[in-house]
């Protein structure tokens, strides 16, 4: 197969594809724990193609759907298969901080043919997801990710109602294959970051789905891309938002803007009640035309007014602003950017440098993760971090081990209502400014969650005493 320079514009609209999106299921192993292997695996990303050598988890691109309730134990074996070291990563989850996964800060990395045991409670229901955390801009560009499902400890959504969309881009080539060779191209690091061609949903392209008309359904959409703001406006199929970044809203709500930005590693949970005889699809509306990228049928008849479950909020402690310390973190870099005074690995970094160790991002000066930790809270101390975005590009910017309130944002109320999340998208060129409650002990990652700026310096850590 052929793809033309049209069809990487479109990303591959006019192909059709019939699919049964159904969730992955896996045995225990005899000791009570989930194996999942890192390995590699042939898959076929676009209609047609020659299948291309990805890498995922038991074989499967996006790996395993992970779903236990809410106050359960989560007990995963990491076995890494691959011929270079890895690490998982529980995206989202206040867990104990040697179980997150980050090789370099809280483990060392899983050598090829070694194996680690992550074994932790899950504490706030919602919709989360796993993936590499080692050479992430590779591995999980690769395709080394799942989804993570916390399910309420009490009735919501059924099986039938409860549906997960992982969403992915990917960069294919001429042939309708994965361009491995464009892995690390110092373009993408030092600008927007790797973006793909091509969407897949739940590792499918273009797939369509039945729903039945007047029945609620829940949407839980992953974007589990290496850079790519994916462009959404749920208001046009009356959808109601049921929760951003796993934290349920007090009550479902219509998006209040439009078009809605679901950043890289964002999840969003929609609430769907199909209208009788009306067809609709999820559409990236960053083009000059919609593109649908999953389509719904619509059958059957509605039968009265469905029962819209409410979700309850999840334990979080809200942050006390009146006895917050203020920390600054400064983004500087990246191509048309303000450069400044850059330092790697305790040496200043010139232009020549900078090429060499593609290093083009800085927080607060320092490119990549420093040996000094950007701020050390007490436990249960508020903390306000200010972020000044001086680059020209936006930025994810993902906390681990905690959630927080978006409390200002410079040019823009978007997030007006203050929402929790984990991962929140910064404008080029904007000041904001989030709050956490600092409650979880140890050394935690903050970083930029598109993967080639955190490869290329926008990482840093800050620890809980």
């Amino acid at each position: 197969m052929k793809l033309t320079r049209r069809d990487f514009c479109r990303l591959g609209a006019g192909v059709a594809a019939a699919t049964a999106l159904m969730p992955y299921h896996f045995a225990l192993a005899e000791d009570g724990f989930l194996e999942i292997r890192a390995q590699k695996t042939e898959k076929s990303l676009a209609p047609d193609a020659p299948t291309s050598t990805l890498w995922g988890y038991n074989g499967l691109v996006p790996g395993p759907e992970i779903r236990v309730k809410q106050g359960e134990r989560v007990k995963v074996r990491f076995i890494n298969e691959l011929d270079e070291a890895s690490s998982v990563h529980w995206h989202g989850i206040r867990i104990d901080n040697a179980m997150d996964g980050v090789s370099g800060l809280t483990q060392d990395a899983v050598e090829p043919g070694a194996s680690f045991d992550y074994d932790f409670v899950a504490p706030d229901a919602g919709t989360y997801w796993y993936h590499a955390h080692n050479r992430s801009w590779n591995q999980v560009g690769r395709g080394l990710y799942g989804p993570l499902i916390i399910e309420e400890p009490y009735p919501t959504f059924d099986a039938e109602h409860d549906i997960t969309l992982v969403l992915d881009d990917w960069r294919l080539n001429q042939n309708g294959q994965f361009d491995e060779a464009s892995m690390g191209m110092m373009m993408d690091w030092s600008h927007g970051g790797r973006l793909g061609n091509w969407l897949t949903v739940n590792g499918e392209s273009l797939p369509e789905m039945t729903l039945k008309a007047g029945e609620a359904y829940r949407l839980r959409l992953i974007n589990v891309s290496n850079a790519r703001t994916l462009e959404l406006d749920p208001n046009r199929f009356d959808a109601k938002v049921l929760a951003f970044d796993g934290q349920p809203l007090p009550q479902p709500i219509a998006m209040p803007y439009a078009p809605y930005l679901l950043s890289s590693a964002q999840r969003v949970d929609l609430l769907v009640v199909p209208k009788e005889g009306q067809d609709f699809a999820l559409e990236e509306i960053s083009g000059q035309a919609p593109f649908p990228f999953l389509k719904f049928r619509v059958m059957g008849k509605a039968a009265g007014t469905p029962d819209i479950p409410i979700l309850k909020p999840n334990p979080l402690a809200e942050p006390d602003l009146a006895a917050a310390t203020t920390h600054r973190l400064h983004i500087t870099g990246g191509a048309m950017g303000q450069m400044g005074p850059m330092t790697y690995k305790g040496k200043p970094l010139g232009q020549q440098e900078m090429m060499q160790s593609k290093q083009f991002w800085a927080l607060n000066g320092v490119a990549n993760l420093p040996e000094q930790q950007f701020f050390t809270a007490k436990r249960g101390e508020t903390v306000i971090i200010e972020m000044i975005n001086d680059t020209a590009w936006p930025h994810a910017m993902h906390v681990h081990g905690h959630h927080f309130r978006i409390d200002e944002r410079e040019g823009s109320t978007i997030d007006e209502g203050r929402p929790w999340k984990d991962t929140f998208l910064i404008g080029a060129g904007q000041t904001s400014k989030i709050s956490l409650v600092a409650d979880n002990p140890g050394k935690w990652l903050l970083h930029c969650h598109m993967l080639e700026h955190a490869a290329a310096g926008m990482t840093t850590w800050f620890e809980v005493a």
